[in-house]
């Protein structure tokens, strides 16, 4: 099992069409792939073994060598027997590095035990700090905690599936899926970040410059999605459905923010955030439910006019006044 994370020069997000190019790339070693928007993608090769007469490291040493010469993009690449392992490894590896974990019992839990608890997946920070508060502050001692006791402090089924995972144990299959249609955007701080203010600040950022993008392609998006890369190199991805399909740069903002807060990153180091508009369609085949609010007609008015005056002086003509420059 692969999971790979590509990042395009410059340690920045990969585009929407090399994403779709990237993905094309995996599907020459493996029919298997499944899309993990914006930058990642797991494939199973265990049917492409034999084939290449190599073994899954091998395949991932060739993904990485063509994407970099074909592609101009670094692979970061974890090997490993199931897709939680495979993410987990991908994660924790250094920029263009390939990280296998070995699948016997032994190796699986030396490389889980030090880990902290939120580099499990289904693990946000607000349940971290909750196992935390309990003693459980690393992968090892949720594993050596007796599952009764997890389904007490997270319930039954978030306790028995936290208990599996800190074993390795993920029976999940790769799902072979097709990129939704998108369009991304990221900002990385020159720090890791702890401030709230100036996240939310680079969101307003993501979030206007996306909506630009959207209307000047007479598209609109039906969900957004948030990518949060911190210090130690692990990320949350968190999606929601928007209201109604739209490119409209505050709704689009308030679903940001709305993701943003959720998360309940108190005192985490945040790297970079990211932002992609998801499930892309033509504006004009969009239903739109119909207001009478004035203030909701003027702001749409403002934005257009903001729109024109882009076009004509160039993109950094007008933005908010709280958007994140270059500091």
């Amino acid at each position: 099992m692969l999971c790979v994370r590509f990042r395009a020069a410059g340690d920045t997000l990969v585009s929407a069409g090399e994403y779709a190019a990237l993905l094309r790339l995996l599907a020459q070693f493996t029919p298997v792939v499944e899309a993990l928007p914006p930058d990642a993608a797991l494939a199973d090769v265990r049917g492409a073994l034999r084939y290449f007469g190599r073994d899954a490291a091998g395949i991932a040493e060739l993904v990485r060598l063509r994407a970099l010469v074909w592609h101009g993009v670094r692979c970061t690449i974890g090997v490993a027997a199931n897709p939680l392992l495979a993410r987990m490894a991908a994660q924790g590896a250094a920029p263009g590095e390939i990280r296998a974990v070995p699948g016997d019992t032994g190796s699986v839990a030396t490389f889980l035990a030090r880990r902290p608890a939120v580099a499990l997946e289904g693990v946000g920070p607000a349940t971290a700090r909750l196992l935390c508060a309990y003693g459980l502050d690393s992968v090892g001692r949720i594993a050596a905690a007796p599952p009764a006791t997890l389904q007490r402090i997270l319930g039954a089924k978030a306790g028995r599936a936290v208990y599996e995972r800190a074993r390795g144990i993920d029976p999940t299959p790769v799902s072979p899926n097709a990129a939704t249609r998108s369009l991304g955007a990221e900002h990385r701080f020159v720090h890791d970040e702890l401030d709230p203010v100036r996240r939310r600040r680079a969101l307003l950022s993501l979030a206007d410059d996306l909506g630009a993008r959207m209307r000047a392609g007479g598209q609109v998006a039906r969900a957004l999605t948030l990518t949060v890369r911190y210090a130690d190199r692990s990320t949350t991805v968190r999606t929601r459905r928007l209201a109604e399909p739209t490119a409209h740069g505050p709704a689009l903002t308030t679903a940001a923010y709305a993701l943003h807060t959720a998360l309940g990153l108190q005192r985490a180091r945040v790297r970079s955030v990211a932002l992609r508009a998801e499930d892309l369609c033509a504006a004009e085949l969009a239903a739109h439910q119909l207001t009478f609010d004035p203030a909701d007609d003027k702001a749409h008015r403002i934005e257009a006019a903001v729109d024109r005056a882009r076009a004509r002086f160039g993109t950094g003509a007008v933005h908010p006044a709280a958007k994140t420059g270059d500091h």
